[in-house]
């Protein structure tokens, strides 16, 4: 028989499982019945051609994208220097190019340098 634990917001053990979640009646609380694994040891960013991007590296737009907030858009070719990883989200970068700071762009739109 499987153990069903008790709710970790108030302490209480009349817990049931629903679907993929543990509900405790008393609170309201709901979290799911399997700890998510950790994200950062398994999160792989990786550019339009599948390579692995890290922090640090350069990218290449490969397209030339407009960016919100500038009138000047970003030319396919601009590279990217010293990129770095958004926590927890695989599909986005930050960086800087020389005329634009404060980048955030998608990795399908870059290619590694």
């Amino acid at each position: 028989m499987s153990q069903i634990p008790a709710c970790p917001l108030c302490g209480m053990e009349n817990t049931y499982p629903d679907g993929d979640h543990y509900i405790c009646p008393d609170c309201s609380h709901e979290w799911p019945q399997v700890a998510a694994p950790s994200d950062e040891a398994e999160l792989v960013v990786r550019d339009v051609n599948g390579n692995v991007l890290e922090s640090g590296d350069s990218v290449v737009v490969i397209k030339d994208l407009k960016v919100k907030g500038s009138s000047i858009p970003l030319k396919q070719g601009t590279v990217i220097r010293n990129i770095r990883l958004v926590d927890g989200d695989a599909e986005h970068i930050e960086g800087n190019s020389d005329k634009i700071k404060g980048l955030v762009l998608k990795v399908c739109f870059l290619r590694k340098a």
